[in-house]
């Protein structure tokens, strides 16, 4: 897709979608309701395939079966986001009232990096196409770790601040508290950040980690740059939502990850057939073509669809007895950010010196 007014309309149509969940977020903060959170879930979803629709009927070059393979893949990845996402609101204890706002600046962060990385990524592959091996190599040794590991080290991981939060410490001096959900204020003559801040550069960050699979994920089921964009970006639109919703069932996905890591799998194979069907490295069948099977987009819809089925009525299944509530750990480690780590007391003595004086 090279159409620029296309692009246009499309860019100019996610950012409206943004500024009116902005301005829905900052005109009221609070956290919503599951009755609430059901509802715009369903908006976003709605939205996403409305989108399909027009655009099948609007470009001929537009590939529905792909848009809605990469975009029901994105969905499904973006879940493992959700519970890490969980971890960083209660190790840096984010009142619920501004969890929305978090969230969504957190989220915008996160699809302009994508957007780089998915023009990186088509860029690349223009130019190497060889880099569909190392993509689908890359994505069964993902899929091969997310397997090993249990839903329980899932939920007793812990959030260790990566660079970007780091470098925001050491420019800027934070505060103690969320100060009605401001991110920058001035105190005791000084300019100061809120955690607010840290919390929201923490999330868009995190997830560029998410994004070195789920990338190449999505490129091997399209490789039209458009359809990729536009599948990150309405999945992502919708993830404020699905994380009030799901918060409380995350712990009961147990079989999830299994679930994303044949997804993971299934997509890595298809990647390397590709490879191989389109070859030009000399060293392999003298550079040309191997005459191998390809794996369809519609067949792959179907595979992601039924084993996101199977993975999640297993898990319920499985967890039925168990409550819906929140992971014990999770539930350990907000009361340890409540408290204050050492660090976070040494970090908190001066502001409130000066506060005092």
């Amino acid at each position: 897709m090279t159409d620029p007014l296309v692009w246009t309309a499309t860019i100019a149509f996610i950012i409206a979608l943004f500024v009116f969940d902005f301005a829905v977020v900052i005109r009221k903060p609070h956290e919503p309701t599951f009755r609430e959170s059901v509802g715009w879930s369903v908006f976003y979803i709605g939205i996403a395939l409305v989108f399909g629709v027009v655009m099948h009927f609007w470009h001929a070059d537009f590939s529905t079966t792909e848009y809605l393979a990469g975009y029901i893949t994105e969905k499904s990845l973006s879940v493992d986001n959700l519970f890490v996402f969980l971890v960083i609101m209660t190790r840096f204890a984010v009142p619920p009232q501004y969890r929305s706002r978090v969230l969504l600046v957190g989220i915008a962060v996160a699809l302009v990096l994508r957007a780089v990385f998915i023009a990186a990524g088509a860029a690349a592959l223009d130019a190497f196409s060889a880099l569909f091996y190392v993509f689908g190599a890359f994505l069964i040794y993902t899929a091969w770790g997310l397997a090993k590991e249990s839903n329980e080290d899932t939920a007793k991981q812990e959030y260790e601040e990566g660079r970007m939060v780091r470098l925001v410490r050491r420019l800027y001096p934070v505060t103690d508290g969320y100060r009605e959900g401001r991110i920058m204020v001035r105190e005791a003559g000084r300019r100061m950040v809120t955690p607010m801040l840290l919390v929201m550069v923490a999330i868009g960050s995190t997830d560029v980690l998410f994004a070195l699979d789920s990338i190449p994920a999505i490129f091997g089921l399209t490789q039209d740059p458009f359809i990729v964009f536009t599948a990150n970006a309405f999945a992502l639109l919708g993830l404020r939502q699905l994380y009030f919703l799901v918060q409380g069932l995350l712990q009961r996905l147990v079989y999830l990850h299994y679930g994303l890591a044949a997804i993971l799998a299934f997509i890595g194979v298809k990647l390397v057939l590709h490879a191989l069907h389109e070859n030009n490295l000399p060293f392999v069948n003298g550079g040309e073509g191997l005459s191998v099977p390809e794996i369809s987009t519609a067949l792959s819809l179907t595979v992601i669809l039924a084993i996101l089925t199977i993975a999640t009525v297993a898990s319920l299944l499985a967890t039925r007895n168990r409550p819906s509530d929140a992971p014990e750990v999770v539930r350990e480690q907000a009361g340890e950010a409540l408290e204050g780590s050492p660090e976070d007391v040494e970090r908190r003595e001066p502001a409130e010196r000066d506060d005092g004086r």
